[in-house]
């Protein structure tokens, strides 16, 4: 029961953010969704529905020995950050998929910002 409610309020959060935050060309959404063992990051223009750039830890290259953990969120947050910078992507609409903004969401964000991305 205790999962389900919170699941629930989770979903109406995810649905109450996305009301408000759509991205463009010019500003687009950066999406981040966290499972119990990986870390996904989507640069999505919603004008054209189309993903830009993208990062995870199940890519191959750097994010191979990451974990969904505050650390691996920092490290993957400064490589999806440059990842979006080398397609041109300077300023996001951040959208935490109805998380709470703490723990990993805030590192994640954090990294992305001091790596150079803008919102």
């Amino acid at each position: 029961m205790r999962t389900e409610k919170k699941l629930k309020l989770r979903q109406l959060r995810r649905y109450r953010i996305r009301k408000k935050v759509t991205g463009t060309t010019e500003r687009p959404r950066m999406a981040v969704c966290f499972t119990s063992e990986n870390i996904h990051i989507q640069f999505i223009d919603d004008t054209v529905g189309k993903t830009l750039a993208a990062a995870s830890t199940v890519s191959k290259g750097e994010e191979k020995k990451m974990f969904a953990n505050v650390a691996g969120a920092k490290k993957l947050g400064a490589i999806a950050a440059k990842n979006a910078l080398d397609k041109g992507i300077k300023e996001v609409v951040f959208d935490r998929g109805g998380t709470r903004y703490h723990g990993k969401i805030k590192a994640l964000a954090d990294a992305a910002r001091e790596a150079g991305l803008k919102f």
